[in-house]
């Protein structure tokens, strides 16, 4: 009795899986390449829409315009080595400030896209030795105000229409003054 009972609940449980998917394996077949035709389609947006104001509000790239611009303008002085604004970090190569014989580079790193001292963070190193050398908190700061300054100067130049005021680079002495790269 026990046995006859195990085979038709065997025979139950096979029948149900059984018509779970399709036995035809030219329709499984069918359904896989379209599965693969559908994932591989290609889609009518490209790299460029990541700077539009198109789709999705989501995907794009979070930085705060003004600062990025901002960073960059502080720090033409310096040959730029790389800048990627999908993460927001701007790095220059090793550059002299003036008559000073020691080289200076800088990273900056804006992490988000509020325009605030919370979404920059600046490390500068100058070399001393052949070998890089935090500058002081306050040159570091200098430059992190620079920076900030020169970006709510850009805002405000945009919401005004006006052009925005010349740009401040740094001297050796750890001020800052006003005009081109020498």
């Amino acid at each position: 009795m026990k046995i006859k009972r195990d085979i038709l609940l065997l025979a139950a449980v096979s029948a149900a899986l059984a018509s779970c998917g399709p036995n035809d394996p030219q329709a499984q077949l069918e359904a896989r390449d379209e599965q693969i035709r559908r994932e591989m389609e290609l889609s009518d947006s490209s790299f460029f829409d990541l700077f539009r104001n198109q789709g999705d509000p989501e995907i794009g790239v979070q930085v705060n315009r003004y600062l990025w611009q901002a960073t960059l303008d502080i720090l033409a002085f310096l040959p730029l080595e790389g800048a990627d604004p999908f993460s927001g970090i701007i790095m220059t190569d090793w550059g002299r400030i003036g008559n000073d014989p020691s080289g200076y580079r800088v990273t900056a790193y804006i992490m988000s896209p509020a325009l605030d001292a919370r979404s920059l963070k600046v490390a500068a190193y100058r070399q001393a030795g052949g070998r890089p050398v935090p500058v002081s908190r306050e040159a570091n700061k200098a430059l992190e105000n620079a920076i900030l300054t020169r970006a709510r100067q850009l805002r405000i130049a945009a919401t005004e229409g006006t052009p925005a005021p010349d740009v401040y680079y740094p001297s050796p002495d750890g001020q800052f003054y006003a005009g081109g790269l020498e």
